[in-house]
């Protein structure tokens, strides 16, 4: 077995309201910044031994699609990197 660290990145669909982003926007905008859009996301860093990188990335999957995100409203991604 291999220590792998998978980075989960779950964030809101497109098309789904993001409260918390538009105020964060709003207010950097106040303060002078240009931007086009924001977005806000979640990361998870989890810590797991496995046999390869494939089955660390295929647990990590089923992790974000059991519990880390809601597929209805949810995108997220997952990056494997060895420990």
């Amino acid at each position: 077995m291999t220590a792998y660290t998978a980075t989960v990145t779950v964030r809101l669909k497109s098309g789904v309201l993001d409260p918390e982003a538009e105020t964060t926007q709003r207010a950097l905008e106040r303060l002078g910044f240009e931007l086009e859009s924001l977005r806000r996301a979640d990361e998870f860093e989890i810590d797991l031994d496995a046999a390869d990188a494939e089955a660390a990335g295929e647990r990590a999957e089923e992790m974000a699609e059991r519990l880390l995100a809601n597929p209805t409203i949810h995108d997220y991604a997952v990056d494997v990197r060895e420990r």
